[in-house]
């Protein structure tokens, strides 16, 4: 779909429009015909003495039917419509294999860096002193590099969440950036600015952080302290091997307890080094078509299961993460099918936490996915500005979506924590 054909469509239908107005309308028309599948000449009606305000209201009643009359006209987003096919994911299945690899000059001799150079034997090794001018300014040439530094700064932090959202009391450990997965609602498309896959070489000093750390605890029995923030947190372990590091670590401090969230069936450092009750093992975990269609190179969820049936026969507690709840029609059908095949395949009492949240993203991101995935159905939901500056679903589309899948699951699983992930604190306070 070309944008300049829409433009001309529109200029036929409304000859004297401005430039701003059209984008709007651009915007409208382009999204209606993806959702619909049809042609933006069906869209617009030709009418006689069309103004634009008459036309904006038609496209934003056909493209918010949902929303339409309760919505505030702010809260409507329409950017400038830019694609560009050069941009666009390549989601050709290839290994992670990186072509150069950058190692800080003060980690050269560290265990990591001998792995890294043993598993990538072709790679173009180089030594530098810092992340200036390391790897591609296209994302989705991120996994050709690859950087071992030394991190000097966020070892431990409080999860930022979302401004004015309630809060769940994570902390987070930042051993690592990027992932070579390609999730098509992942945030890291446009907060990553330096593209390529970061490896800290020193996680020692992350742990020596630890004891002296003042965490915040949540709604749960103990602090939680989890590493899959910025990257996933098993993917690249085999490599990294920093679970052999935080799993021995951990099993001395019961009073803490450490999360790795995955979509990956990496399981395999964590089987080593043997199971340990304080450090839970999480998936994320969604309806069928997500996982499907929106989450590119990850594990299919019965794998996942599978997998996190063998942490929890190691020792480890399971974690599960039903973030994001995709709206789309028969959402609550895939969701369901979800939570019976986790009923039918886990080990209940194994369970530590789920956590819900709906679909949200920041303006930027918007664009970002539609640049990379312009065959993507996540954006074809009614997304709105919210309290916190971000596109989710209205309130009303997501107390339908928590008042389905929250009492499905605290019936399912009973004695699990089943809570809200970066949710209005109005909404939060109803679960």
């Amino acid at each position: 779909m070309q944008i300049t054909e829409i433009e001309n469509y529109l200029t036929g239908l409304l000859p004297k429009i401005g430039p701003n107005k059209q984008r709007e309308l651009v915007r409208l028309v382009y999204e209606i015909a993806k959702r619909d599948k049809t042609t933006w000449t069906e869209i617009l009606p030709a009418e006689k003495n069309l103004t634009f305000e008459h036309a904006k209201k038609i496209l934003l009643q056909k493209r918010y039917p949902v929303n339409f009359k309760t919505a505030r006209k702010d809260q409507f987003y329409l950017p400038k419509l830019e694609l560009d096919p050069a941009q666009e994911a390549d989601l050709t299945v290839h290994p992670f294999s990186p072509t150069t690899v950058y190692i800080e000059t003060s980690v050269q001799d560290t265990p990591l860096a001998d792995r890294v150079r043993r598993a990538f034997p072709h790679a173009q090794f180089k030594k530098t002193d810092g992340k200036t001018h390391v790897g591609s300014k296209n994302f989705s040439k991120r996994t050709q590099t690859l950087l071992i530094h030394q991190e000097k700064y966020d070892f431990l932090k409080p999860c930022p969440c979302s401004c004015g959202s309630a809060g769940c009391g994570y902390n987070l450990v930042n051993l690592g950036f990027g992932c070579c997965f390609e999730c098509e609602y992942c945030f890291l498309q446009q907060y990553q600015n330096l593209h390529a896959i970061l490896w800290p070489a020193n996680v020692d000093e992350f742990l020596a952080k630890i004891d002296a750390g003042n965490f915040r605890k949540g709604p749960f029995d103990r602090p939680r302290i989890g590493s899959g923030e910025f990257t996933d947190s098993l993917v690249f372990d085999d490599l990294t091997q920093y679970s052999a590091q935080i799993v021995p670590f951990f099993r001395k401090r019961p009073h803490l307890q450490f999360e790795f969230k995955t979509k990956s069936v990496n399981i395999g450092g964590l089987l080593q080094a043997g199971g340990c009750e304080n450090v839970v093992v999480s998936w994320s975990v969604n309806a069928g078509p997500i996982t499907t269609n929106a989450e590119h190179f990850t594990a299919p969820l019965t794998a996942r299961l599978q997998a996190a049936c063998e942490v929890a026969r190691a020792g480890y507690r399971i974690g599960f993460h039903f973030d994001p709840v995709v709206i789309y029609d028969g959402y609550q059908l895939g969701y369901a099918r979800t939570v019976a095949e986790m009923a039918d395949t886990l080990p209940h009492d194994k369970i530590a936490w789920i956590s819900v949240g709906t679909l949200r993203f920041s303006r930027e991101l918007k664009k970002q996915i539609e640049m990379r995935f312009p065959h993507n159905t996540i954006l074809d939901g009614e997304f709105l500005l919210d309290f916190d500056g971000k596109m989710r679903y209205s309130d009303a589309q997501r107390l339908e979506a928590y008042q389905f899948l929250v009492p499905l699951l605290r019936k399912t699983f009973p004695k699990t924590v089943v809570y809200l992930c970066m949710e209005d604190p109005a909404v939060a306070k109803l679960f």
